[in-house]
């Protein structure tokens, strides 16, 4: 039987998958596009040698890494009936459409058909997924289901993100050994210490420098990602969702298909990787142009009360808001964070005229509404829960333990589900509600395993926008717990963390866009003084670290003085101005020497136009700052670089910093760029490069 071999090709990347001697499919190559090649010759290049001491023909490591093979790493597929048999998959066949490929074989002991699916898209992001079939006549347990891609051992450093509640998005990096480096999340959501991307880079690898593979599992509940560098020399990036035991069993005919790895290399650093997913998620799910927000938690808290939330209402339409958002606190016994969730209607001790005064005189301001929602979760002290007490999930016959006084509603229990789904239709067939921030506050903890709520959270999105196309949600997950491309087809915006402290957002936000487009990172404007931290900052360096974002204001604009408001406006206006390109740009994050200053940048798809945010936040190793490069532009045009910072007081310091207005290439501006001397710390600076037209 002649195999055929298929290699494709998009946006600067190849995918080149051939037989080995055995008939194994072996993915050759992913990376930088080779042009025509000879796949035949490619592979007879690369066929396996045998070793002493190790197995007497050559193995291939193909696109199902088996143990029955003689791989040493992980395996991609573990399944069982009875004892301990591994799969060991025959004869292979494959197709190929130009875009996408599938690569089938089957265990005829298991009685089981693998089949994995290979998808090169238009930004050259490489998409892989398994699929396993159950053809036997009893069930089949799925163990795992993990689906890897191969990168060239050149790739000797690894990237990963840890991090906390408030802490999120914290980059580690080390060598990749020998072994295998795991990423588990057992949280039931993605979780606030998630890897958005695992990545395997050249040395020295960074935003802006080095060769870089990053894979991603699109998958909003418990899921792996892992490394693994054998003694024989493989080098793999791989994947899936972690499934607890007996979770899945197939039945007779019966499919399992596993979430998307996502794969992204880049030839110019980290941020060719994120081009590539942000290009990706946009053509994929359009989203209209972000509407600048005011929402109501750090300004109200629980504390409800028309006139007060009128009041706010006017005075940020005057500061131009496009949306309000009310958040927690509206709904049935809710006064603090004990009582309510799941009793998903109005509380009328608080609203004796219901909601809709308020959200009549938000639109006659020109603003839309949006409300605060938690449906996935309930408070044992609630209706809901008098009422359907076996609606609350669990594994063991008991509650599992409270978090945030919340447990855990059981969304794959039929009249669960419904019951959810009704209230929800029911508040936005009553209310002209534009925008959804659907928050999920705790863990999955003591629960038989998070797939079946995962789909059942999928399925009610995805009804949900069916009923209501124009409506928009937001994930929140006590901020950024929930992150990842299963949700980001599903809804139109993140939180990226639950503090809006402006010093640790500048390294959140940063390192969230490696994944989620800033058009879709909730970045907001907070009060003096961060909710979170206690740490101070002054107006300007709050309002410029939310500029590259999806901007709202979380502060209560009643109490502060004219002149602020001013300010407020004059920042809500700059990013109006910008967002049209933070929308459809090209993310550029420069790697300053000085690590307390963050560069940000948007580039124009034409190169026309380009903005940055610099921020500082802390003082810099030398007496002025060493030259901020502007990156991304076209080296060979020319463009003015001016101030837009609005000109207010940055510091106390009386440093009198001097607007920059120049005219250079872009050449210049990304290898030599431009000096902004002395740079106060929690201070940041806007700059616009615009095309010179001859």
């Amino acid at each position: 039987m002649t195999r055929p071999t298929v290699h494709l090709t998009a946006a600067g990347a190849s995918v080149v998958l051939a037989p080995a001697a055995s008939g194994v499919p072996v993915l050759l190559h992913w990376g930088r596009a080779l042009g025509d090649v000879d796949v035949a010759a490619l592979a007879a290049a690369h066929e396996p040698g045998v070793s002493h001491s190790a197995l007497d023909a050559p193995r291939a490591t193909g696109l199902v890494p088996q143990t029955s093979l003689g791989y040493t790493g992980t395996p991609a597929v573990e399944l069982f009936r009875s004892g301990a048999v591994p799969v060991r998959l025959g004869e292979w066949s494959w197709t190929d459409d130009g875009s996408s490929c599938a690569a089938v074989a089957t265990d005829p002991d298991l009685e089981c058909e693998v089949r994995v699916e290979l998808e090169l898209t238009a930004e050259g992001l490489l998409r892989a997924r398994t699929v396993v079939r159950n053809d036997g006549p009893d069930g089949l347990h799925v163990a795992a289901v993990r689906t890897a891609l191969p990168v060239p051992p050149r790739a000797e450093e690894l990237l990963d993100l840890t991090g906390r509640w408030v802490g999120e998005r914290v980059p580690q990096r080390h060598p990749w050994p020998v072994g295998t480096w795991q990423r588990a999340g057992r949280h039931g959501r993605t979780g606030h210490d998630a890897t958005l991307l695992l990545s395997a880079g050249t040395p020295g690898f960074a935003f802006r420098r080095g060769e870089v593979w990053s894979v991603h599992v699109a998958w909003s509940g418990d899921h792996e990602t892992y490394a693994d560098r054998t003694p024989e020399g493989d080098c793999l990036l791989g994947g899936g969702e972690l499934l607890a035991p007996g979770e899945v069993v197939l039945a007779s005919g019966q499919s399992y298909t596993s979430p998307w790895l996502v794969g992204s290399w880049s030839g110019e650093g980290l941020d060719g990787v994120s081009a590539r997913v942000h290009d990706f998620v946009r053509r994929t799910t359009p989203r209209p142009l972000r509407k600048v927000l005011v929402n109501t938690w750090e300004a109200v808290y629980f504390d409800h009360d028309l006139d007060r939330l009128t009041e706010l209402a006017e005075v940020a339409a005057a500061a131009g808001v496009e949306r309000f958002v009310l958040d927690d606190g509206w709904f049935r016994g809710r006064r603090d964070d004990h009582a309510g969730l799941g009793d998903w209607t109005v509380d009328t001790t608080v609203w004796p005229d219901g909601l809709s005064p308020l959200v009549d005189r938000v639109q006659a301001l020109g603003m839309d509404f949006g409300l605060w929602v938690e449906p996935e979760m309930v408070n044992l002290d609630s209706d809901l829960v008098r009422a359907h007490p076996d609606w609350v999930l669990g594994a063991h016959g008991d509650h599992p333990p409270s978090w945030r006084h919340e447990q855990v509603l059981d969304l794959a229990h039929p009249a669960a589900y419904e019951h959810v789904k009704g209230q929800l239709l029911a508040l936005l067939d009553e209310l002209d509600i534009a925008y959804l921030k659907w928050d999920h506050n705790r863990d999955l903890v003591d629960v038989p395993g998070s797939h079946a709520p995962t789909l059942a959270f999928y399925r009610l999105l995805d009804e949900l926008r069916a009923a209501y196309p124009g409506l928009e949600i937001e994930s929140c997950a006590s901020g950024g717990g929930r992150i990842d491309l299963g949700v980001l087809a599903r809804t139109d915006r993140v939180w990226a963390s639950d503090t809006i402290d402006a010093v640790e957002r500048q390294r959140i936000q940063r390192w969230t866009h490696l994944l989620v487009p800033p058009e879709m990172t909730g970045a907001h404007i907070g009060g003096p003084v961060a909710h979170t931290t206690g740490r101070s900052h002054a107006l300007p360096f709050r309002a410029a670290t939310a500029l590259v974002g999806h901007l709202g204001i979380e502060w209560d604009l009643r109490g502060v003085s004219d002149a602020d408001r001013a300010q407020v406006a004059a920042w809500v206006d700059l990013h109006q101005r910008m967002r049209p390109l933070v929308a459809d740009g090209r993310l550029v994050r420069s790697d300053h020497p000085d690590p307390g200053c963050f560069v940000t940048g948007v580039v124009a798809p034409d190169r026309g136009e380009g903005w940055w945010v610099v921020a500082q936040t802390s003082w810099s190793a030398s007496q002025h700052l060493p030259p901020v490069l502007l990156e991304g532009l076209d080296p060979d045009a020319t463009y003015r670089v001016t101030e837009e910072t609005p000109e207010v007081a940055q510091h106390g310091l009386d440093l009198a910093p001097r607007r920059v207005d120049v005219v250079l290439s872009g050449r210049a501006l990304g290898a030599v760029g431009v000096r902004l001397g002395v740079v106060a710390p929690e201070t940041a600076r806007v700059l616009r490069a615009s095309l010179v037209v001859e």
